[in-house]
């Protein structure tokens, strides 16, 4: 059976590459081991710098609302999942995210947990969560206004509105801008940048940057947590997924 993370280092970068296409979305067991490769590169010194990416159509469609692990309990996936995921911030290498296709809801959160973003103009964020009748989450609270300042954070996500890769670009969610197709070689190229650099400066550099991140994203999960426990009771979250399923609109009454 094939895997469904591949993992190789060239040129001391690391390339963690998500086999679940099209829409590579994920579940708790996947992220931990995309976080657990991402340390073992480092522990072992054969990578400066890490490219996240995958491959298929999409970079990350989020959870699988339709998977009988999500359907049948939720609230422990997501928990479970949002732990494994704030792993990437406590990774001392850098993390480029190559974003091609479509990164939608926990997509758009997993790509925002990397230090980078390259995509093209093809590409496709959404943080569809309000479209869908809940809060959003994996920690995209913390991680989006760093990226793109408090009120582009709160367009996206009261909105839900999709932009495309230029726009995301022209906001500050995308760092570098490629050609349709060619997303993860600006991403190898972005990395072999990092990678050249003194790697204890890097590290040093970033930490700084960083500061308090990953204790600030676990912080906001709880809320984020509870606030998805809560909404995912209600007949507007009901609607929302099983519209987003059937691909229709969903038509929300407040409660």
């Amino acid at each position: 059976m094939p895997s469904d993370l591949n993992v190789s280092v060239a040129d001391r970068v690391a390339i963690v590459e998500m086999c679940r296409g099209p829409a590579n979305h994920f579940d708790e067991d996947l992220i931990r081991r995309v976080a657990e490769a991402i340390e073992e590169v480092q522990q072992d010194r054969s990578a400066r710098a890490v490219v996240l990416c995958s491959s298929g159509k999409h970079f990350c469609a989020g959870a699988d609302f339709g998977a009988s692990s999500v359907r049948d309990d939720r609230e422990r996936a997501a928990a479970a999942l949002y732990q494994e995921g704030v792993r990437l911030l406590d990774a001392k290498l850098p993390i480029v995210a190559a974003v091609q296709g479509a990164a939608v809801g926990g997509g758009f959160g997993l790509a925002c947990m990397a230090d980078f973003r390259v995509a093209s103009q093809a590409t496709r964020f959404h943080a569809n969560f309000s479209a869908l009748g809940f809060h959003h989450g994996f920690g995209l609270t913390a991680t989006l206004p760093r990226i793109v300042g408090p009120q582009r954070a709160a367009d996206l996500l009261l909105t839900a509105r999709r932009i495309d890769g230029a726009e995301a670009f022209r906001l500050g969610l995308v760092d570098r801008l490629a050609e349709a197709g060619s997303e993860r070689a600006a991403a190898l190229a972005l990395g072999a940048e990092l990678a050249a650099r003194a790697p204890l400066a890097v590290e040093s550099i970033r930490q700084t940057l960083r500061g308090s991140l990953a204790e600030e994203v676990r912080s906001v999960l709880e809320r984020e947590l509870d606030e998805q426990r809560r909404l995912w009771r209600t007949r507007d979250s009901e609607a929302g997924i099983n519209a987003s399923l059937a691909r229709t609109i969903p038509d929300f009454v407040g409660e």
